[in-house]
């Protein structure tokens, strides 16, 4: 049977925390890991190597028949986050009605009628950062689902939501076309199409709005230091609603003042914003960045500091 490295990468990460818990420092050997997964030795080290090309472990103190793995600090923070993230309720209430729509979706699909939904635990869509949801929370998943009517059900007396279950029209077109995101498929009809000003008075920015028209004016022939004022202030009102790791908030802020600072200046180094304007835009380019915000704030860097790798 074929190994799935990248279902098994998150679980060993995890685990080699938890053996080194006293000390993040420390090594540990995961053929006991392996063996658990039906691993043999090569394979051991294959996932390891994998886990390595993520920058999550090191295999430093790895030898010949010794697959050893030790966090490195992006692993100990990927750790850390994911820890915060499983103990975020709403995060874990979203993940049931996603998980609850996505599984009816696939019952469905499967011609299995009305399944009852404690089936569901038998899947890795029960699973939140690697954790199983509770009873309790896709039962209030359910309760949440079927007023919206992307689900009917048959209910009891001693639950909030259905036993039993089925996706509807309306629930189909949220997996297929939302990827089960309710609040998403909520807005679809609201959202309309936005226009993205920036300008001196930058506004409220949408953080989650798929259309924008984008207007700006800068220097063609080369950087206006006003323009990158106002790209800089936006990127500080926008920051915290990328929903970017809490460093990557903190870094993109510092980079929006240090524009703001150079282009104030008298006479800006363009070498500077171009530098900092290219980190800014592989941060807006990352995939956990909320909706389309990111991807239009990048377009704009690219506009106002001409010359970056294409956003």
């Amino acid at each position: 049977m074929a190994i799935d490295f990248a279902a098994l990468h998150e679980p060993l990460v995890e685990w080699v925390h938890d053996q080194t818990a006293a000390d993040a420092s420390e090594y540990v050997t995961i053929t006991a890991f392996g063996e658990l997964h039906g691993l043999d030795e090569e394979q051991s080290f294959r996932l390891l190597l994998t886990c390595k090309a993520w920058g999550l472990l090191s295999d430093h103190y790895a030898t010949m028949g010794d697959p050893a793995a030790n966090l490195t600090p992006r692993g100990l923070q990927w750790i850390q986050e994911r820890q915060r993230r499983r103990t975020d309720p709403k995060a874990r209430a979203a993940a049931a009605r996603t998980g609850l729509l996505t599984w009816l979706w696939n019952q469905k699909n499967e011609g299995v009628g009305y399944p009852n939904v404690d089936g569901i635990f038998q899947s890795p869509l029960s699973l939140f950062e690697g954790e199983r949801l509770t009873p309790d929370e896709i039962d209030r998943a359910g309760a949440y689902l079927m007023p919206k009517g992307l689900i009917t059900g048959i209910k009891t007396a001693q639950s909030e939501g259905p036993v039993r279950a089925e996706i509807t029209a309306e629930g189909q077109d949220c997996v297929e076309h939302y990827d089960g995101d309710v609040s998403a498929y909520e807005r679809r009809n609201s959202s309309g199409n936005t226009t993205f000003n920036i300008g001196e008075n930058t506004g409220n920015i949408a953080a989650n709005s798929r259309d924008f028209t984008m207007n700006a004016t800068t220097n063609k022939n080369g950087i206006d230091p006003a323009a990158v004022v106002m790209l800089a202030r936006a990127l500080r009102q926008a920051a915290p609603a990328l929903e970017l790791p809490e460093d990557e908030v903190i870094e993109i802020t510092q980079l929006a003042t240090r524009l703001e600072n150079e282009a104030a200046d008298g006479s800006p180094d363009p070498g500077k914003l171009q530098r900092w304007g290219s980190s800014i835009v592989d941060i807006l380019n990352s995939p956990v960045v909320s909706g389309a915000l990111g991807s239009v704030l990048a377009a704009y860097t690219g506009i106002v500091l001409p010359g970056l790798p294409p956003a």
